[in-house]
């Protein structure tokens, strides 16, 4: 609850406080406030999501959609991403979310991962010196903290303040887009530098060429739903404790943040562990672990989606919940 100024506190409810210790839009100058307040708002946001385009354009990333081959393998390589975050997006018990919250969601994650391209190229150099203590650091301090400040940026801009993000597990569900979103253009730079310059049929021959960093980039993706999954948990439950709201985005940030920042680390060792232990090849001890890595997280994320789905079940079926059905979302909704 929040706190109340003393005199509100002492007063009976049909006191008019108004411009004393309450406050609510009466006048021509909080018409006024109001309006200022929220172009302000907008335009932030704005600003946010126009420098996110520029950099987009700026690291090629816009050219690196729009090409077709890239846009086949970026496709292919999007799927068990977009498959987890599907999932995490039907565990929902509370009302579905609107598609044009989805899709705006996902489009932020894309634009705002240009932050992070541009911040992590700009800093890698600083931990250069340091050898494999360096990669570390640069991982645990840069990498996954930037990145997953980012995904929740994504979620921050729009889908956060709208009135439809009505419960915990909400945040769960469009932290997922968020690193969904994230990845695609992520696997799509990648797929762009690995591919021939002189290009491909769009054919066996493309799928040959770029099948390799496809496999890889369509393991990694999920990783990114799972970090921003978590993250945007916490948000969710951020929003509904605002008393605690700063320390509750931190938690969930440093959370995805050693979560990510672990996998970076342990990728190249666990896959040789793997490799040594079972006598299997390179690339397919690396599938290995990070299917196993991203079960253990996965299923950490989906635990704590599970939980507050039973609270909610149990909290309807005592009579104290918001009993509303789950709704379907309609195709403009």
């Amino acid at each position: 609850m929040a706190k109340r100024d003393p005199v509100e506190r002492a007063s009976g409810d049909d006191a008019d406080l108004y411009d004393i210790s309450t406050w609510e839009e009466r006048t021509s100058v909080d018409g006024l406030a109001v309006f200022i307040y929220r172009i302000l708002a907008g335009s932030a946001r704005v600003a946010v999501v126009l420098i996110a385009l520029l950099l987009l354009l700026g690291i090629g990333g816009l050219a690196a959609i729009t090409d077709p081959q890239t846009g086949i393998l970026t496709l292919l390589s999007a799927i068990p991403a977009l498959g987890l975050a599907a999932y995490v997006y039907y565990s929902d018990a509370t009302t579905s979310e609107p598609l044009s919250l989805l899709v705006a969601t996902f489009l932020l994650g894309v634009l705002t991962a240009n932050f992070a391209a541009v911040l992590n190229g700009y800093l890698k150099p600083l931990f250069g010196g340091f050898g494999f203590v360096g990669t570390i650091l640069f991982f645990y301090i840069v990498v996954g903290p930037v990145e997953e400040t980012v995904k929740l940026l994504a979620v921050r801009l729009y889908a956060y303040t709208d009135e439809r993000f009505d419960s915990v597990v909400d945040g769960a569900v469009y932290g997922a887009m968020a690193g969904l979103g994230f990845a695609t253009i992520e696997n799509a730079l990648y797929i762009t530098r690995e591919l021939p310059a002189e290009g491909l049929d769009l054919g066996l021959g493309l799928i040959g060429a770029g099948g390799g960093i496809t496999a890889v980039r369509a393991l990694a993706g999920p990783g990114h739903v799972i970090y921003a999954g978590i993250a945007g948990y916490y948000l969710g439950l951020a929003k509904f404790n605002r008393g605690a709201r700063g320390p509750i985005i931190v938690k969930g940030l440093l959370i995805a943040t050693f979560v990510h920042a672990t996998y970076n680390t342990t990728v190249s060792i666990g896959s040789a562990i793997i490799a040594t232990v079972t006598g299997l090849g390179s690339l397919t001890s690396f599938f290995a672990y990070i299917l196993i890595y991203d079960g253990i997280f996965g299923l950490y994320l989906l635990r704590k989606v599970k939980r507050y789905n039973d609270a909610y079940n149990d909290a309807n079926a005592t009579g104290y919940g918001d009993q509303s059905p789950r709704s379907e979302s309609t195709e403009f909704e």
